[in-house]
């Protein structure tokens, strides 16, 4: 994790000082001792161009002085910069549920039913409920379980996706969920339609 970080560092030091760069290529002089090893591992993985002796020489003609050592990103080094500074940085959970929420800890298989739900959004006649799709977005894992921390609603709105995942072959995952946090979606065989039901 230490090396990611220090690659991911060197890689932003290379990007911003291309950017005022004359001729686009950070020579060594301008590199920090501490991106220098890390800018040769991005090398070695395509995500760093180091010029090669033609360019070292006319970045040298350019520079009325020797350029030993010169070095700009790749499209590749430029592409994860984009990607890392895009995703959504790891929430932090708070210790305790706030005001009307609960703890909910989900295993793999039940995170898969409950991503496709919030995935298919507003195309289903039942959407997830209001803050659903943000709480699993960013939901926290922890060994083989996902934590959420989930209001009524939304537990009830978790209860409706796993009883859509039985109606596709697999009941595991609204059977636990029922017995967990006592809320399943059941057919009201009175009435001809769907039920939450509350569990004792």
């Amino acid at each position: 994790m230490r090396s990611r970080k220090a690659l991911l560092e060197a890689l932003r030091f290379l990007r911003d000082h291309e950017e005022v760069a004359e001729h686009g290529w950070v020579l060594l002089g301008a590199l920090r001792p501490e991106h220098h090893k890390a800018v040769e591992v991005a090398a070695g993985q395509g995500l760093v161009e180091l010029a090669d002796r033609v360019m070292r020489a006319e970045l040298s003609a350019y520079a009325s002085r020797p350029v030993m050592w010169a070095a700009r990103l790749t499209g590749h080094g430029q592409d994860v910069l984009a990607y890392t500074e895009a995703s959504p940085a790891p929430a932090h959970l708070p210790e305790s549920p706030a005001d009307g929420e609960r703890l909910v800890e989900l295993r793999r298989s039940e995170m898969d039913a409950l991503r496709l739900y919030v995935y298919l959004g507003a195309r289903l006649r039942v959407p997830p409920a209001a803050g659903l799709a943000e709480r699993v977005r960013t939901a926290r894992q922890l060994g083989n379980l996902w934590l959420l921390h989930l209001s009524e609603e939304q537990i009830e709105s978790a209860a409706y996706a796993f009883y859509l995942r039985s109606m596709s072959g697999s009941v595991a995952e609204a059977n636990r969920f029922a017995r967990q946090y006592r809320v399943a979606v059941r057919p009201d065989r009175s009435t001809g339609s769907l039920r939450l039901t509350r569990l004792p």
